[in-house]
């Protein structure tokens, strides 16, 4: 059974009056709109001539009330921002009817409703930019109070907010309440939106095309994750979420395109934390004919072009640091990065040595780490999280990379970089592994990885590998997490706050009783929603009440929410409900 409060309870009531005097709460008809909040405010400044015939049109939220009297104040807040609304009765109302004024305006609009005005723009006294509205119309009655977020601004101009709607989980699983009473958070993700367009349009001008892959696969591949599996009934065959794009994009490479990206949505079975969403948004590309050095240099300027248009600048504040991603950025090699952080050089390291060096560092291990995850665990724990300026990490070992061509000079290394900045990884790129016979081997050396107990280890992909024996030219590939990258660039601290609906844990709901619990200790139906509004949720909790005392306090709520056709219950009856 819902549990209403007593707001929740009046609002209800008032939509119900509205209905009654011939006002539809949720009408069908468009409203014309001609202007915004925002639009009004740049285009109406102080000292300008009123002109009453100038009818603005708005719709919007209310916010706030001032009502006094014949006349009054209220707040509208559209998608752009807030607008101050002068009300008066006598404008509204030119016949006896006041009724739209007295009645609609005064008693049975809440914080919260939508309407729609119209009216002429005009400054007050103290100089605020308001609409005189000379009609409006209920569009949306609210059914709930919002959070009330209140602003107060010392002499020094110092803001506090008082009563904010700022938790966390509140916030996440309400994310529509937060972006109503919190703008800074719809400025977010208009930002981000503003980022991913930046880089769509970077890539485009580059003669990219962008397309689309499939979601569910039959062969998860492209990266080290667990998958989410699935069913498809009509062909009787298992399918899994991708965790990647990239081998369906190579393939595109094989047939004929210069170049490919593709914005998707991958999914990864795995934790979930500040950096870690099991849903979460990459950003591939592959271009035929070049190598991973020419990518660097593509990143580097495709995200500092991001960070102007966002910021009018390549410094931006990221917590407690300023970011620079002006170019060109500072370069390591895997190995060099780990001499520097740990003053060891792992270069020439067995299996053995590594997990021996792990364990004096402090890092736990377990028998399914081959060399690669060794030396990918010594550069996670020691190194990854120091490096806060945009840092490229290159050079990684073979092991690591069973996607990436073997470098060109340098033994047991392939030719792969990882962006790194404010401590995360933001972009992985290889010069692509072409070789059909060599990524034949290294699929099955991730098999073996996988006989291990390496849950993240790949699987063969024959079709994959047909592919590449029709031939695929060079290639430069690139995976960017649009998520962590969002992070940094609108300086939030969790992937949380860049993800409109992250994935949460199912919500807690309290212990409530049905109706027929109530009814079968001898409470009358129309009796239960005061007691449970008294906050008596359980027949446990009701048996504990002093029979006086809620014989009181029944009779007091029933008036309080105006029940007048619902009879009050003798203290003998209470006393039964007890017994």
């Amino acid at each position: 059974m819902q549990q209403l409060s007593e707001q929740e309870l009046l609002r209800r009531q008032k939509r119900e009056e509205l209905i009654k005097l011939g006002f539809e709460p949720y009408p069908s008809p468009l409203f014309e709109v001609n202007a915004t909040a925002d639009q009004v405010l740049k285009s109406f400044k102080q000292g300008d001539e009123v002109k009453q015939e100038n009818i603005v049109s708005l719709a919007g939220r209310l916010m706030s009330f001032r009502v006094m009297g014949s006349a009054s104040f209220a707040e509208l807040q559209d998608s752009t921002g807030r607008i101050q609304l002068y009300f008066r009765r006598d404008d509204l109302c030119s016949t006896e009817d006041k009724t739209l004024y007295n009645t609609v305006f005064k008693r049975l609009l809440d914080i919260g409703d939508l309407i729609g005005v119209q009216g002429y723009i005009f400054s007050t006294q103290t100089g605020e930019i308001s609409v005189h509205v000379t009609n409006f119309k209920v569009l949306t009655k609210s059914l709930k109070p919002l959070p009330v977020v209140k602003t107060t601004v010392d002499e020094q101009g110092k803001e506090t907010v008082y009563d904010a709607f700022s938790d966390p989980e509140q916030r996440y699983r309400q994310r529509y309440v937060d972006l109503i009473v919190n703008p800074q958070v719809r400025k977010t993700f208009q930002q981000r939106t503003q980022l991913i367009n930046v880089m769509r349009n970077f890539m485009s001008d580059s003669g990219y095309l962008e397309v689309e892959t499939p979601i569910l696969q039959p062969i998860y591949g492209g990266a080290a994750a667990r998958p989410f599996k699935t069913h498809h009934n009509t062909l009787d065959m298992t399918l899994y979420l991708r965790i990647a794009d990239e081998l369906y994009l190579k393939k595109l490479i094989v047939g004929g395109y210069d170049g490919v990206f593709e914005f998707a949505k991958d999914f990864r079975n795995e934790g979930m934390s500040r950096f870690h969403n099991p849903e979460f948004t990459m950003m591939e590309l592959y271009v035929a004919y070049k190598d991973y050095f020419w990518m660097m240099d593509f990143v580097e300027e495709m995200i500092e072009k991001v960070a102007i248009s966002l910021h009018g600048t390549t410094k931006i504040q990221v917590g407690g640091n300023v970011i620079d991603f002006k170019r060109p950025w500072k370069r390591f090699t895997m190995f060099e990065a780990i001499q520097h952080f740990t003053g060891i050089d792992i270069s020439d390291m067995n299996e053995a040595e590594l997990r021996k060096t792990a364990t004096q560092l402090g890092i736990e291990t377990d028998d399914s780490m081959g060399r690669g995850k060794l030396i990918d665990e010594i550069f996670g724990e020691k190194c990854e999280h120091l490096l806060i300026q945009p840092t490229y990490i290159t050079d990684y070992p073979l092991e690591m990379s069973p996607l990436s061509k073997k470098h060109r000079s340098k033994e047991g290394l392939v030719e792969r970089f990882e962006a790194i900045c404010n401590g995360k990884e933001i972009c992985n790129a290889y010069s692509e592994l072409n070789d059909p016979i060599d990524q034949r081997k290294r699929f099955e050396e991730q098999i073996e990885l996988g006989k291990r107990g390496d849950p993240e280890a790949m699987l063969l992909d024959e079709d994959f590998l047909r592919a590449l024996e029709y031939g695929m030219p060079p290639t430069a590939g690139l995976g960017i997490g649009i998520d962590r990258l969002a992070m940094i660039m609108t300086n939030q601290p969790s992937i949380q706050d860049v993800l409109l609906f992250p994935q949460m844990r199912p919500e807690k709901k309290a212990a409530v009783a049905e109706v027929a619990d109530y009814v079968a200790i001898g409470i009358r139906e129309e009796l239960v929603q005061i007691i449970q509004k008294l906050g008596y949720l359980t027949i446990e909790e009701l048996k504990k009440a002093v029979p006086n005392k809620l014989h009181g306090d029944v009779c007091g709520m029933r008036k309080k929410l105006k029940l007048n056709d619902v009879k009050n219950p003798t203290p003998e009856e209470v006393a039964a409900w007890l017994a």
